[in-house]
């Protein structure tokens, strides 16, 4: 019996319309591999001088997926947006590949309903959110992001397990991380602005800002 070892490092895009094509980019440029499928031949080529690897295949048929290697990776990134079955169809055949973490693009609530029941775990709406500030959310912990010009960065994140149970006083952010912790707010209670005896519990959903770089880092610790 041969056991699967998912791809950690590698992440699928399917679909390279303008919100695909930029995420695709994005994740390219924090230095992730990135393996880009659409129909179109033409977007094919387009891309395939600029992303790692750029295949020609129809995403709605489990066993096309299957021969790419899809089943390989544990996030994948549907962006497809003109059509909606194709979109639909996509996610489903992700779900029977069993993808552990599936994203996919909705152009409506009612799309995303259909997208969530169809096994998507993450629905995203290209309008309002940009293909950069996905692809920090994909590759990161965050639950949250909110980038500005000036490499400096918002995020929402969970207390990291290193840190659970110490003061914001012993922890020291700010000295040992290069990120402020603006507030906290634990399950059942208000949002609480943070201060030195700031204790960081387990259940707690910090607010911190800093560099973009930083603010990944202190995400990801433990």
């Amino acid at each position: 019996m041969s056991v699967r070892h998912p791809n950690e490092t590698g992440i699928v895009v399917i679909g390279l319309g303008r919100f695909g094509s930029r995420l695709a980019e994005s994740l390219s440029r924090l230095g992730h591999e990135v393996l880009a499928v659409d129909r179109d031949p033409v977007r094919v080529q387009h891309w395939s001088g600029e992303l790692d690897r750029v295949v020609q295949a129809d995403s709605t048929e489990e066993e096309v997926l299957r021969q790419l290697g899809l089943a390989d990776f544990r996030r994948v990134v549907v962006a497809i947006g003109a059509s909606l079955e194709a979109s639909v169809l996509t996610v489903l055949a992700l779900a029977e590949l069993g993808i552990e973490q599936i994203w996919a693009r909705a152009t409506s609530e009612k799309h995303a309903k259909i997208l969530h029941s169809v096994g998507a775990h993450h629905v995203v709406f290209p309008e309002a959110e940009t293909g950069e500030r996905v692809a920090h959310l994909i590759v990161s912990r965050m639950l949250d992001f909110i980038e500005f010009d000036d490499d400096f960065a918002i995020a929402k994140i969970r207390v990291p397990a290193p840190l659970v149970g110490r003061s914001l006083r012993d922890v020291a952010p700010q000295d040992r991380y290069g990120v402020m912790v603006v507030g906290a707010k634990r399950s059942g209670q208000p949002f609480r602005y943070a201060g030195p005896d700031t204790v960081l519990t387990p259940d707690s959903v910090l607010i911190v800002e800093g560099g973009i770089t930083q603010v990944q880092r202190f995400s990801a610790l433990g």
